[in-house]
């Protein structure tokens, strides 16, 4: 397969991948599954199912994965780049709008749509997630459980993860086929289909093959990148510096949050606001909305709070100088790291492809993250649509129309974050 005409569809991707992780996934799947055919269903799932399992947004890691299978590690580089970069430059100006105007009536109108659109959004995730995955009253119970460990109990999600992964392995012994993720969403209609452009059937190519002489070479050289830009900023600005506390800290988030953006953001909506007091809680789902209206994984999201964060400390510098700064580290420690868990984790996972015990650990795992995102829905809702002021009746209608329209009409992410925007825009304003 043509490596240019899979640079020009990453290129693509990077400005079309609206939705989330859910959506993004989703237009990867029909392009390179069911129109492209460069990947099998079968190896797409394998792929999915270990990018899920580690920490950091999915759907980028997977397109890297898919990258990397078809053309190596430039392959791999040039998916994960192209998947991001769009968004960067998007999402920088609109937090550079939104810092510097943002107490204007006007922007304060747009923002207000944006939050009911976000919580029908991340819904609407919950029941797509959950219609592809959780295809046996097993899997439901560990959403089930996942969900009240971690709203009710606030139990970690790490800790979720390495439960839900060894209820996995244990129940596939003692049920099987009770955990058989790929081969409960495999073609159920045994059409014959194409062949892709990785086969399933021949021998694997030499780059997937693991071994530890590669292994230590990927873990030094993308250590070294992830960690250089920041001991530079250490060393010329001090160790107690904005930039240096942001890098580090979405660097140990990159590395302890599991499950893709919305199973992170509690997490960095904690520290954020409450120990670092880099924004506002408000602030925060503003950063979500803004996030969802631009392509890219949710998980920018930490670029906007990077921006504020250096935007209200800029120890200095020029404000808008220190966000753009801010926002820059952010992303670099945000993304840097999710190329190591691929070059490192994916020959060893294509190595394992057909092993059952990891098919039933990986499916265990996706199907805790279903009610790891609905405790976000939860949070979202409560901080959106129900604030100390009392229930926020147009918000809540909005969301609902909102929830209804993706989910029973399909309309795009674009059609109805833009609606949404002008409807609140008109409420506020009118």
């Amino acid at each position: 397969m043509d490596f240019w005409e899979a640079f020009r569809y990453w290129l693509k991707l990077g400005f079309i991948n609206f939705g989330g992780p859910t959506g993004q996934i989703a237009i990867m799947h029909k392009a390179l599954v069911e129109e492209k055919r460069w990947i099998s269903e079968e190896r797409f799932l394998h792929a999915l199912n270990y990018c899920m399992l580690l920490p950091g947004p999915e759907a980028q890691q997977l397109a890297i994965y898919i990258g990397w299978l078809l053309h190596r590690t430039v392959g791999g580089i040039v998916a994960g780049v192209f998947f991001v970069l769009p968004s960067v430059f998007i999402l920088m100006a609109l937090s550079w709008i939104y810092a510097v105007h943002g107490n204007v009536s006007w922007v304060t109108a747009f923002f207000y749509g944006l939050k009911p659109a976000v919580v029908a959004i991340v819904a609407e995730a919950v029941v797509r997630i959950g219609k592809k995955t959780l295809k046996s009253a097993m899997l439901m119970a560990v959403a089930a459980a996942a969900f009240i460990a971690i709203y009710v109990l606030e139990v970690p999600f790490p800790l979720i993860v390495l439960c839900s992964g060894f209820f996995g392995f244990v129940g596939s012994h003692m049920l099987p086929g009770r955990f058989a993720f790929s081969n409960a969403m495999s073609n159920s209609k045994n059409e014959e289909l194409p062949a892709t452009a990785v086969s399933d059937d021949e021998p694997p190519q030499e780059h997937t093959l693991p071994t530890w002489g590669r292994f230590s070479r990927v873990v030094v050289v993308c250590g070294l990148v992830w960690i250089t830009p920041i001991v530079l900023l250490g060393v010329v600005r001090g160790w107690d510096d904005i930039f240096v506390q942001e890098g580090i800290f979405f660097s140990k988030a990159a590395m302890v949050t599991f499950g893709g953006a919305y199973s992170v953001l509690a997490y960095l909506a904690q520290q954020a606001v409450h120990h670092y007091g880099w924004i506002k809680p408000e602030q925060m789902l503003d950063g979500l909305a803004l996030a969802e209206t631009t392509p890219g994984p949710l998980i920018m999201v930490t670029q906007f709070v990077g921006f504020m964060g250096a935007y209200r400390q800029p120890h200095g510098l020029d404000p808008v100088t220190a966000g753009i700064i801010g926002g820059l580290v952010s992303t670099w420690a945000t993304f840097a790291p999710c190329f190591l868990w691929i070059f490192v984790g994916a020959p060893f996972i294509e190595y394992l492809r057909g092993n059952q015990n990891l098919t039933a650990i990986l499916t265990a795992i996706t199907a805790a993250v279903v009610g790891v995102i609905l405790n976000l829905a939860v949070f979202f809702t409560q901080h959106a649509l129900f604030p100390n002021a009392g229930p926020d009746w147009f918000g809540i209608g909005m969301a609902v129309a909102a929830f209804v329209i993706l989910l029973r009409f399909h309309w795009s992410m674009p059609a109805v974050i833009g609606s949404a925007a002008a409807l609140g825009f008109l409420w506020k304003i009118v």
